[in-house]
């Protein structure tokens, strides 16, 4: 993939948080988006729910439910939040209750829950901020859980899929994920647990890693490139130049690729 940003997210250096613009860019195509996107491994959702208090979860950019639809099936209750109000109305169709807000300014109410999840999403919340909030929301003995699928493929097809954004966008944050993803890409663990042991009202975090697989097909593969943020600055000509660069790649490997995923969970329990 990958599916998440590396520390920085734009030429002027801000912070990934800061750049709420791409946070904000994922609700443009909600149908390929549920479509494409990779689910969780249910080891992990397992895991989470049998280290949660109860079943009262709020899934912090539930997006179109993709792991609010597991977490639902092993028996919570999920609430979403999400800054985008196109991703809730299309959620909401899909029977979830969504409250739109960054997750920063969100107000409870002064409802508690058991769990507060976030997946595929934390790097774009204030990582000290929204520990907090995380805090404020949980039960004592609740969890904050929160987790990425980052997928590596196959060495050489990494290094081919770098050189055509290297080609076409060699300024980009997709051209930035390719390369290192080419080489060998880390979540951001680090700095989301730095922003739980700031903000107070935790145990130390732990993180937990899931490996999986999957295959994908030349299709499944462009279908799904879209939806990441590194390509949602792209001008239509920029995007077809890619995906045809991409697609070709693909075709000379033989039409279809494993990739390696790695599903990290950087958890804590409010004291």
């Amino acid at each position: 993939m990958p599916t998440l940003p590396p520390e920085r997210t734009s030429s002027d250096q801000r912070e990934s948080h800061q750049a709420r613009e791409l946070a904000e860019s994922f609700g443009s195509d909600p149908e390929r988006y549920d479509r494409a996107r990779p689910s969780y491994p249910t080891a992990m959702v397992d895991a989470i729910v049998a280290a949660s208090p109860g079943p009262a979860l709020v899934d912090v950019g539930i997006g179109t439910g993709i792991a609010a639809r597991q977490f639902r099936a092993a028996g919570c209750h999920v609430l979403g939040v999400d800054v985008d109000a196109r991703m809730g109305e299309w959620v909401r169709k899909h029977g979830f209750e969504v409250e739109v807000s960054a997750f920063e300014a969100w107000d409870p109410a002064g409802r508690i829950f058991d769990a507060v999840i976030s997946g595929q999403t934390w790097h774009w919340v204030d990582p000290v901020a929204g520990a907090a909030k995380a805090a404020e929301v949980l039960r004592p003995g609740g969890r904050l859980a929160v987790f990425w699928n980052a997928g590596q493929p196959p060495t050489d097809l990494a290094e081919a899929f770098a050189a055509v954004y290297q080609r076409v966008a060699p300024d980009s944050l997709a051209a930035r994920w390719a390369a290192a993803a080419a080489t060998a890409y880390s979540s951001p663990s680090t700095k989301v647990a730095a922003g739980i042991r700031a903000a107070g009202g935790f145990d130390d975090p732990e993180q937990w890693k899931f490996d999986w697989e999957r295959t994908y097909t030349r299709d499944e593969w462009l279908d799904q490139l879209p939806t990441t943020g590194g390509h949602a600055q792209f001008s239509t000509a920029t995007q077809e130049e890619v995906l045809a660069g991409i697609g070709a790649a693909i075709d000379a490997a033989g039409g279809s690729f494993p990739v390696q995923f790695v599903t990290t969970v950087v958890t804590a329990v409010r004291t």
